[in-house]
């Protein structure tokens, strides 16, 4: 990553003047948590969206990270499931999710008096063919800025630069929400979350740092790197009897391994938001 990049970065950042950060605690919005205490000190704050779509172990994740950082940082609980357009799980069902988020942050920032509200999407979300994003829609209704996506920097220099200032989640795998594992379509249920993450838990636990279960009523599909696909098939079996402790009756092992956007493979998308 060039060293222009970072200054360009860093004055984005500065222009803000203080701003509540969108912070997951995966590495994009790590670092603009990172830049914006570097440059903003106590104008900065980095806040969490916690719900029931919130996979295991990832908010304690993130407020470890914060205290590393040294940002301020608080949780907040979004109440997205109470909507039923975000339940129904329709193709735009991230709209929901992040206009309950951007929204709750947009009224924090007004209360706190802070000027902006800042997300950590870069410049290549949204570029694949099936990275389907319509939550950018709701970020743009609430004005919500994002600083590495305006200066140019792909996902392959946010974790450059992050391994550069020391963020130890500079190589850490994407950890969408818990309801990005179910078909469009099929209802966002707690139960149906609860099963999905128990079954992931379990794989990462067994070594696959990396892996999806995608829900489909009685049977999971698991996405692995290609790589890891051999290792795990000669686990099929304490795989199936450790899922159909969860209650999957049925185990299938993705063949094409992992990859982004599976679920919109086959979906015809406008992009129209």
């Amino acid at each position: 990553m060039s060293a222009d990049l970072e200054r360009r970065l860093r004055g984005a950042v500065r222009n803000l003047r203080s701003a509540v950060i969108a912070y997951s605690g995966g590495v994009d919005s790590a670092l603009v948590a990172a830049i914006a205490h570097q440059e903003l000190g106590a104008r900065a704050l980095a806040v969490t969206g916690v719900s029931a779509s919130l996979a295991s172990g990832e908010l304690e994740a993130a407020v470890a990270l914060a205290a590393r950082i040294g940002i301020a940082h608080q949780t907040i609980q979004t109440n997205e499931f109470e909507n039923e357009s975000y339940r129904a799980n329709p193709l735009n069902r991230c709209f929901f999710c992040k206009e309950e988020l951007f929204g709750s942050l947009a009224a924090l920032a007004r209360k706190r008096g802070f000027d902006a509200v800042a997300d950590g999407t870069n410049a290549d979300d949204g570029a694949a063919p099936l990275d389907v994003r319509p939550g950018r829609a709701a970020a743009a209704a609430f004005g919500v800025r994002s600083p590495l996506a305006e200066v140019g920097l792909a996902k392959r220099d946010v974790r450059a630069l992050a391994r550069t200032l020391g963020l130890p989640v500079w190589d850490k795998p994407a950890s969408p929400c818990l309801s990005s594992r179910i078909p469009y379509g099929t209802r966002v249920e707690y139960a149906v979350l609860r099963r999905v993450d128990l079954a992931e838990r379990y794989l990462r636990a067994r070594g696959f740092s990396i892996v999806r279960v995608r829900h489909y009523g009685t049977a999971a599909r698991i996405e692995v790197p290609p790589a890891d696909i051999p290792r795990l098939r000669s686990q099929q079996i304490a795989l199936e009897r450790a899922l159909a402790a969860v209650g999957y009756e049925r185990v299938e092992i993705d063949a094409r391994g992992y990859r982004t956007g599976s679920l919109n493979e086959g979906v015809v998308v406008t992009h129209a938001d």
